[in-house]
């Protein structure tokens, strides 16, 4: 005979046995999918710390370079401000815009933010109105379905460390050996605002004919030569300001986007334990039911 503690499982057990039994062998099957997904869910977690505490291992380093890369680009601004030096507009002459992105991803929105913007400037100025350099394969990628036509140069393998002055050098070089006869010459690139934020930004970098009609410029005679070398030696002060700035925001957008994946990792096991506890629970319960149902058929035979 059962104690009478036993007696409301029985009545719970004669209840049961009234309705369909759930399959046990499903519940085991979902319990094994839980259980799947949470070790997978923990091991994206750890993925995720891991790329935080490298991205944050990294930001002092870009910010320190970003610092220092400014010192190039304001001083070559300051220069053409000093000679009152402003963009020819002449007809017939597209513009070339120089988008600085990277090849990597897993940093939030940051790439995207510039393909917006180059997007919305074809929208407002027109298609076909200037003609695009990309650095990086993200840009790349997403501006090839809108912008395709408009693609003159593209750069890879950009991204994979702190720029340096000898890249931007070196896509400076590239990009005075196009054959088109451009009125001006943008860089489009992400300016760090703080460790949360950043915007993209546009610098001027002048043409030699640009730079020869400055008033302060015009008033001497100056070797074509020597302008030549100045507007490339700006333009790659300008590009290494760009890049360093891009890469400072893209570490710190890959830091916060990797904060919140494991934040929401974390609430995904919470919620996937909870689950799993109730799921095993259920089984437990069931189980007993069993025992206790087929106790009381063994004692009515």
């Amino acid at each position: 005979m059962l104690s009478r503690a036993a007696r409301p499982a029985l009545r719970a057990g004669a209840a049961v046995a009234t309705r369909p039994a759930p399959s046990t062998a499903a519940t085991f099957a979902t319990l094994r999918e839980i259980e799947g997904r949470l070790k997978s869910i923990r091991n994206i977690e750890k993925i995720t710390k891991t790329m935080k505490i490298v991205a944050s291992t990294k930001l002092h380093r870009a910010q320190r370079a970003m610092t220092e890369s400014r010192n190039y680009g304001q001083t070559s601004n300051e220069v053409f401000e000093a000679a009152e030096t402003k963009p020819l507009e002449g007809e017939g002459k597209k513009k070339l815009v120089v988008v600085c992105s990277s090849d990597k991803g897993l940093c939030g929105g940051i790439h995207s933010g510039l393909s917006r913007y180059i997007r919305r400037k074809t929208a407002e100025a027109g298609p076909g109105t200037f003609d695009l350099v990309i650095l990086g394969e993200k840009c790349k990628a997403q501006l090839q379905r809108t912008n395709a036509k408009d693609i003159v140069l593209s750069f890879a393998g950009v991204g994979r460390d702190i720029p340096t002055f000898a890249d931007a050098q070196a896509i400076a070089d590239q990009i005075v050996m196009l054959s088109g006869d451009y009125s001006d010459i943008e860089i489009v690139y992400n300016k760090f605002i703080n460790a949360t934020s950043y915007e993209p930004t546009a610098i001027e970098a002048f043409s030699e004919e640009a730079i020869a009609a400055s008033p302060n410029f015009s008033a001497f005679e100056v070797d074509e030569e020597i302008i030549a070398n100045m507007r490339e030696y700006a333009l790659a002060n300008s590009l290494f300001w760009a890049l360093s700035e891009g890469h400072a925001c893209e570490i710190s957008a890959r830091r916060n986007a990797m904060d919140n994946a494991s934040k929401n990792a974390g609430e995904m096991i919470n919620k996937y334990q909870i689950l799993f506890n109730r799921t095993r629970q259920a089984v437990i319960t069931g189980e007993l039911v069993e025992i206790i149902t087929g106790a009381t058929a063994s004692e009515d035979m």
